[in-house]
């Protein structure tokens, strides 16, 4: 035993973490254990129907349109997470506002994905039996991925404290179709981003479908988050700069 003191480095780790962070961490945990539950009871009758259902990719149509349960859901999540960048911790109310005010421009905008998607699917579904296959599958993929990752920009938008990008508050929404198309430019410009959040997406249903009730209690919500902070580095031109 030499008795020195240790190195600033190692006194550095051995320093307890301050307090803002330990608020900051069980502030992050109960936000994430409160969405999965508010999801859970938002998404009710699907998680009802899955459990009920035991194939549900043969009833596709039926959990094509019982999904839009999941929209207003998304929108009541996707605040909370932007709330909790804020500071602030109030979940339950944060959650329903961002339900209630987003309904029904989040069902509009999933309506229209669900439909897009089921038609790309369904034109691939047939093409991969005829020769085409190789051209034309990668074309219908891709424009999958798009549309789900525009649904998402859309729905992150709607649920911006702001009610959208360069909006003053006293100013009306923008209008979804005006939406559109600054959207698909900024996700076709990080497609990479893009393909990364439908990858997370499509996990995040792979455990719904698996178990329903436990992944969407416990998985859910750090996954939605993920998709959310990406989603919202793409579109930061199209966010007010105290947001972004």
């Amino acid at each position: 035993m030499s008795g020195q003191p240790p190195a600033p480095g190692v006194r550095s780790l051995l320093r307890p973490a301050r307090q803002a962070t330990y608020e900051k961490v069980f502030a992050a945990a109960y936000t994430g254990l409160a969405v999965n539950a508010l999801l859970a009871v938002a998404c009710a009758p699907l998680l009802a129907a899955l459990a009920l259902v035991r194939d549900p990719l043969g009833s596709w149509p039926f959990f094509a349109v019982l999904s839009l349960v999941c929209a207003p859901a998304l929108a009541g999540a996707f605040r909370c997470f932007a709330a909790l960048g804020s500071g602030s911790t109030s979940v339950v109310r944060t959650f329903w506002n961002g339900y209630r005010r987003g309904a029904g421009r989040a069902l509009a905008v999933w309506a229209a994905g669900a439909a897009a998607v089921s038609v790309l699917v369904l034109d691939a579904t047939v093409v991969a039996r005829t020769a085409w296959r190789p051209a034309l599958v990668p074309f219908f993929a891709t424009a999958v991925v798009l549309v789900v990752a525009t649904v998402v920009a859309l729905i992150t938008l709607i649920a911006e404290p702001s009610e959208g990008p360069s909006e003053g508050p006293s100013e009306k929404p923008v209008r979804l179709r005006a939406l559109v198309r600054p959207c698909l430019y900024l996700v076709v410009r990080r497609w990479y981003l893009a393909a990364a959040n439908t990858v997370v997406l499509g996990l995040a249903v792979t455990v719904v479908l698996a178990r329903p009730v436990p992944g969407l209690l416990l998985a859910c919500a750090p996954l939605l988050y993920a998709v959310w902070a990406t989603t919202r580095f793409v579109l930061a031109p199209m966010l007010p700069r105290e947001a972004a």
